[in-house]
């Protein structure tokens, strides 16, 4: 079962009042198909059916009738097929459903705009599994008006949704991983948020000690890279007869840097310090390798 279905069997289970039947119910069937004064509703999801049945049987004192028709293309799945002919103008006028965008009734408080939003995702809503892709939710809608308004009621609970053009159809979608679970707290998919929320965190952590470990690689290679510039700096001396030229204690720097040429200048310090009882900090280091870098580079510039 994709995590898409799972949530909507989760929020189909919600117990709501009255008011908040009308709201989601209306969100619903604003995406249903509503021909030649019959309006139908297909789901391939059981629990969204039975709770359409449901309301619409409790608000309108109608029984729509049930169409089960295996899956096109030989899908195990079943699709569920809600046919209603019957009080359809009073149906779609007390669902505010004769205009692209519904009167503001429906939608007349935050509670209502989250069981619209709730109505919405149940009807046209997908969302990814986050231990298996991106972070991606998505409606698709048929009418821009419509869609522009839903981005609207979306960013007022500050989701940062974008509106995209798709074909014939208009997506509204968010991709912010914090954003899509606080959108799942707002339908009340409580399950689907502690879900949503673990893998969310596991892979931040994951990611952030991937980029730790790279950080780390990084300056390792660094350190290599800069330990062989500055042998190939010392083989030059020695190879030219110069190591002579240095001071004692440079000469024994260049010792031990070919000694240990992947240890870094503080590691250097430390041993130097360790095995020749002479203190001397990774500055210091550092100053006599800068000397040996200097000569070097006469030298390059008189060959």
């Amino acid at each position: 079962m994709s995590f898409t279905s799972q949530v909507k069997n989760e929020i189909s289970k919600l117990e709501i009042d009255e008011i908040e039947a009308i709201t989601e119910l209306s969100a619903i069937l604003k995406n249903t198909s509503i021909i030649d004064k019959e309006i139908k509703i297909s789901t391939e999801n059981a629990s969204l059916s039975r709770r359409i049945f449901n309301q619409i049987k409790v608000l309108f004192n109608i029984t729509p009738r049930i169409i089960v028709r295996r899956g096109y293309n030989f899908n195990k799945n079943y699709i569920y097929i809600l046919e209603i002919n019957k009080n359809i103008e009073n149906i779609l006028e007390k669902l505010s459903l004769k205009t692209n965008i519904p009167e503001e009734y429906i939608y007349a408080d935050d509670e209502l705009k989250r069981a619209y939003l709730r109505g919405l995702f149940l009807s046209s809503g997908s969302i990814n599994d986050p231990k298996k892709s991106r972070y991606h939710l998505e409606f698709l809608v048929d009418n821009k008006e419509y869609a522009e308004f839903i981005k609207k009621i979306l960013n007022e609970f500050r989701l940062n949704s974008k509106l995209l053009k798709r074909e014939n159809k208009y997506m509204i979608y968010i991709k912010e991983a914090e954003k899509i679970s606080d959108f799942l707290r707002i339908i009340k998919a409580i399950n689907a948020v502690f879900y949503y929320e673990d893998i969310r965190i596991y892979r931040d952590h994951k990611n952030m000690t991937n980029r730790l470990n790279n950080c780390e690689q990084a300056n390792v290679d660094k350190i290599i890279e800069t330990a062989n510039n500055q042998i190939k700096d010392i083989e030059l001396l020695e190879k030219a007869g110069c190591l002579d030229l240095l001071d004692e204690k440079t000469k024994e720097t260049a010792i031990y840097r070919r000694k240990y040429p992947e240890v870094s200048l503080q590691e250097l310090s430390e041993i130097i310090s360790l095995e020749t009882g002479n203190i001397i900090t990774k500055s210091g280091v550092y100053h006599r390798i800068g000397k040996i870098t200097t000569l070097a580079n006469k030298i390059r510039n008189k060959i």
